[in-house]
């Protein structure tokens, strides 16, 4: 019988859970790098030993961090981030040009297939890869040449947020950019292709057919359905049915469109969570009511998830990557709160209980299924 081990990256250092299939009794482990902002850690599914972290300080600046042991110990890695090429201009908040300036690693996504090569997701917006373990990395440049001198950060800055590898087809990739959309590459990375047709962004794009500039939050896919897309926006709950070509409201009856993470069940293609807050300028639970969103038909028909859940004086958050499900036979969902709280359910959402309380405010949690 397998189990888990939960990854959680907070403001002041990384913990590492680890539990048996039943989901009931755990090991905590850390902090790791106390003191340092852990933006994001990432297991690889080829070897689940191999794991790869980005900390950050304002003092110290980016490190790269790799275990080869489950996270016992650590070596750091190459942090050399250099655009390729002159990397020009982007738009800044005031609508100026403003120069391409690396500031942190916000997303490390390990290759499906090869352990030593791992993607990077950076601010000021680009893609990275390693193929030595992250030792080295290289831009794919490509990225930023889809409009890149029209992206603009949006609140929390210009970040390439998530990464998506397409588990059929090696070459094809999509990446979320907060605020410029989402793109999709078919040639793995080389050349980029903007998919952000249907998105509405009303109040920060007037010309609706814009093609870039959109704030995404967000976005998931079921390894087995590749060309089913589900989107976390700015504004509204979105999907695609053709591999981003086109989107569609699917925020139904949603107590709030407004969002950061979102996540596809392990087994069931048409389930989908997501954790509703207030709005963008209330970072918080509706009502006060802490509630994971549960669509099992793709969308649009949405349930509450409470039980085990705080259902008043909740104000806490949870950003876009502290949402990650497990593979056991019975799916695990784990999510982190901005209030250090890290909750797991065992039962696909049906019930929710407290891993651990009072950690650093938690900023990633992703969840490796361990043979």
């Amino acid at each position: 019988m397998g189990g888990v081990r939960v990854l959680v990256g907070t403001r002041k250092g990384a913990f590492i859970l680890t539990s048996d299939a039943k989901r009931e009794e755990w090991d905590i482990s850390g902090p790791h790098f106390a003191g340092w902002e852990l933006y994001h850690l990432k297991g690889s599914p080829v070897d689940p030993n191999r794991l790869y972290a980005s900390q950050s300080t304002g003092w110290f600046g980016q490190m790269i961090q790799r275990s080869d042991d489950g996270g016992k110990t650590w070596e750091p890695m190459g942090n050399e981030f250099v655009y390729d090429g002159v990397p020009g201009t982007h738009q800044w908040y005031d609508g100026t040009q403003h120069p391409w300036e690396f500031k942190r690693v916000w997303n490390l996504e390990p290759s499906l297939s090869d352990p030593d090569t791992v993607y990077a997701g950076v601010e000021d917006a680009a893609l990275f890869r390693s193929s030595d373990g992250g030792q080295t990395w290289q831009e794919l440049s490509g990225l930023r040449e889809a409009k890149g001198h029209l992206w603009q950060p949006g609140a929390g800055g210009m970040c390439l947020h998530t990464i998506v590898q397409d588990q059929t087809d090696p070459k094809r990739l999509f990446v979320a950019i907060s605020a410029a959309g989402a793109f999709r590459s078919d040639d793995a990375g080389q050349t980029w292709q903007p998919v952000n047709q249907g998105l509405k962004s009303e109040w920060e794009l007037p010309d609706p057919s814009a093609d870039v500039g959109h704030c995404v939050h967000s976005i998931a896919m079921h390894p087995t359905r590749p060309d089913v897309l589900f989107m976390q926006k700015h504004w509204d709950v979105m999907r695609s049915d053709n591999a981003g070509e086109l989107w569609y409201e699917i925020s139904g009856n949603l107590p709030s469109d407004f969002g950061f993470p979102i996540c596809v069940h392990a087994h069931e293609p048409e389930t989908v969570y997501v954790v509703p807050i207030k709005s963008d300028s209330e970072h918080y639970p509706p009502d006060g009511k802490l509630r994971v969103y549960r669509s099992r038909t793709g969308g649009n028909e949405w349930e509450a998830l409470t039980k085990g859940l705080p259902q008043s004086d909740c104000y806490v958050n949870i950003l876009r990557n502290a949402l990650a499900v497990d593979s056991l036979d019975s799916c695990g969902v784990y999510f982190g709160t901005t209030g250090g709280q890290v909750y797991v359910s065992p039962d696909s959402g049906d019930t929710w209980a407290p891993i651990v309380r009072d950690l650093p405010a938690v900023m990633s949690v992703e969840v490796q299924t361990l043979p």
